[in-house]
């Protein structure tokens, strides 16, 4: 397949990667406390994610009764592995536990709150909606611009457009000076209290093989075909996705930032 309008897109958002890659937040993360402020806003991303993750699973796999054979076996089997292992990995006990859970427990860990990601959660289960419970919760905007925009790509019910934002909008960035804050860390301190973390930080290197990377951008192929309509639109949204992650670093820079003038 031709995969020229990858090219394009690719092209198109090089210079929002750069931004996110270059980001001055990462330089502004300078130690334990900061890495704690981060995660408490994080968070949000890495819960959201798994709703991207659905939608695409409800796309392209069957999960209904009676079963029916999907259309690509290949994308599904794509999809259903990456849920196995976001919902269902071994943590550092072996124990079966999700990504988020994992993320979860290291924030505990290393002294973050996890008081408004979980206020957030009790809203949902108690049925408020997205728009909601953002409401409702103490969290910097662009916190909640950052969620607001995943849930209106999928409500789109536009496949394509929910693996638009999946594949280009979910650069999760892991710099070196990030693991060696925490290294640096355990160093100091008699009692391991990042092992957490630094499980959850290397389970997400060890997975994020080659593999997935191609097989997203074929996902992205078979779902826009020849369709420029559709490829304007994954363009469009992973331009946005990119934005909105940018914006969400800026809050994360800025609140570690307003900490340190604090002290």
């Amino acid at each position: 397949m031709n995969n020229n309008n990858i090219k394009v897109i690719e092209q198109a958002i090089a210079p929002l990667r750069q931004q996110l890659q270059q980001h001055p937040m990462y330089t502004a993360l300078n130690n334990m406390d900061d890495i704690r402020l981060f995660m408490e806003q994080h968070v949000f991303a890495v819960w959201d994610f798994m709703s991207l993750l659905k939608a695409l699973q409800l796309d392209l796999t069957c999960t209904q009764v009676p079963w029916q054979p999907t259309s690509n076996p290949t994308l599904a089997r794509f999809i259903n592995e990456i849920v196995f292992g976001e919902e269902s990995d071994i943590n550092e006990l072996g124990e079966p536990k999700s990504h988020f859970l994992m993320y979860l427990e290291s924030m505990q860990q290393v002294g973050a709150s996890t008081d408004t990601i979980l206020e957030f959660l009790g809203y949902l289960n108690a049925g408020k909606s997205i728009k909601e419970a953002l409401v409702l919760i103490n969290i910097p905007d662009a916190v909640k611009s950052f969620i607001q925009f995943t849930f209106d790509v999928i409500a789109t019910n536009k496949t394509h457009q929910i693996a638009a934002a999946f594949t280009f909008g979910r650069e999760d960035l892991i710099p070196d000076m990030f693991m060696e804050i925490i290294h640096n860390a355990k160093r100091s301190d008699q009692k391991d209290r990042y092992n957490k973390l630094t499980y959850y930080l290397q389970r997400h290197i060890d997975i994020d093989g080659d593999e997935h990377g191609p097989l997203s951008l074929q996902m992205i192929e078979e779902l826009c075909q020849d369709d420029a309509q559709k490829w304007a639109e994954v363009q469009q949204v992973s331009t946005e996705a990119l934005q909105k992650r940018i914006a969400l670093w800026d809050s994360v820079q800025l609140t570690i930032e307003s900490q340190s003038l604090a002290y």
